[in-house]
């Protein structure tokens, strides 16, 4: 046996993310205006550390926490629940997990056996792509409808579920195109849903950055649906803890214990240390959101104020949520998105991500992030129409 046969096909035969990827030949450049990391730059609120710093001191970190999460944090989730998504629940429904990242792969490994399928618009986050894979599932990718900007094609939903389908799985505010699924369309996803006896896997990471009268919807909040959603959440987005890395995720008291068992073998528990501040950043002040949201209202605005200036090179659709948008290369139709990029960074020295990491209908595109400072958009920007000139 040599070397590469020793690695699982399931690994060896996964693409690099090209969103790291893209972060390593980044730091191989001097003075890279940096677009293609979704990673807030203003850091989280003071509050939140002073609260890190609390228990420190107390001497409350140093242990485990209880695998499902401190208590008291699981309590003030279960008030937030209530209050932003209008989600009815108790602690024994919630699991704080490191990030959402491992609480989505913790419910992907609990809801999907070899050969499942996995229904996901695309273009989609490419680790959820991962997740499904890594749990010996099969992703299906159903185009969303672009020029309508990248709404849920729900007709072709209904037509990719077959006997195998196992979940659908998705990200409102989408990452990467920033469209928000509206309500309407999201219960007709828990008609489909029930109709199969579907689960669905939520990432609401972005629920709280949302523009021009568009509303984030937590399908976990239709009566009917409680035994068929897990609602992922994060902190890490709200309040630009993206280093601290949790989230939680909200399921049914049945199907719980059926994710900790996967949570336990990945993380055993959340780091204490950040429980701790998870805990001060929801008791608070919560006007730092509201912020949040606004600088990035702004930052959007200038990018796609910018974007207009370029519509000889990319078209794109104005992103309804998150901090982060999708534009179409039209300069040379067809080109690969990855040596669009890649070239980009070397000759102008700007760092996008590369669409074809989202699925199928990913390439073309290039993933740009607005949870930067308006002085490096500007930069970047000043940079390309210079390198397009």
């Amino acid at each position: 046996m040599n070397r590469a046969q020793r690695m699982s096909n399931r690994v060896s035969q996964m693409p690099k993310s090209a969103i790291h990827e893209m972060t390593r030949l980044s730091q191989q450049i001097e003075d890279v205006a940096f677009l293609s990391w979704a990673k807030p730059t203003s850091g989280a609120p003071m509050h939140i550390g002073k609260a890190a710093i609390e228990a420190i001191n107390k001497g409350v970190v140093d242990g485990y926490s209880v695998s499902l999460g401190l208590v008291e944090l699981r309590q003030e989730i279960v008030k937030k629940l209530k209050r932003d998504n209008n989600i009815d629940t108790n602690i024994s429904q919630v699991i704080v997990s490191v990030g959402a990242i491992e609480g989505l792969a913790a419910a992907v490994m609990a809801c999907i056996d070899p050969g499942d399928e996995v229904i996901l618009p695309s273009p989609t986050y490419s680790t959820h792509v991962n997740q499904v894979v890594l749990a010996s599932g099969k992703p299906v990718f159903v185009p969303t409808i672009e020029e309508q900007g990248f709404i849920l094609d729900i007709e072709a939903i209904k037509k990719a579920v077959t006997a195998k389908t196992k979940a659908i799985m998705y990200c409102s505010p989408s990452n990467p195109t920033g469209a928000v699924f509206s309500e309407e369309q999201l219960r007709q996803i828990a008609e489909i849903a029930l109709e199969h006896d579907l689960m669905v896997i939520t990432d609401e990471a972005y629920e709280y950055f949302t523009y021009d009268g568009h509303r984030h919807f937590s399908i976990g909040s239709i009566p009917e649906m409680q035994k068929n959603v897990v609602s992922c959440f994060t902190f890490t987005k709200t309040y630009a803890m993206t280093g601290w890395r949790i989230g939680y995720l909200h399921a049914h008291e049945e199907v719980i214990p059926q994710i900790n068992k996967a949570h336990i073998p990945f993380a055993i528990c959340t780091p204490v240390i950040s429980q701790y501040a998870a805990l001060g950043a929801l008791k608070g002040p919560q006007d730092c959101v509201k912020n949040f949201r606004e600088k990035y209202l702004r930052a959007r605005n200038l990018m796609c104020e910018r974007l207009n200036k370029l519509s000889h090179i990319f078209e794109y659709q104005k992103p309804g949520g998150s901090y982060l948008m999708f534009p179409k290369i039209i300069l040379k139709q067809g080109e690969d998105s990855k040596a669009f990029c890649e070239k980009l960074l070397r000759e102008a020295k700007v760092s996008t991500t590369p669409g074809n990491d989202f699925g199928p209908t990913g390439q073309g595109h290039l993933r740009l992030s607005f949870c930067v400072s308006e002085d490096m958009i500007n930069k970047a920007f000043d940079r390309m129409d210079e390198y397009f000139k």
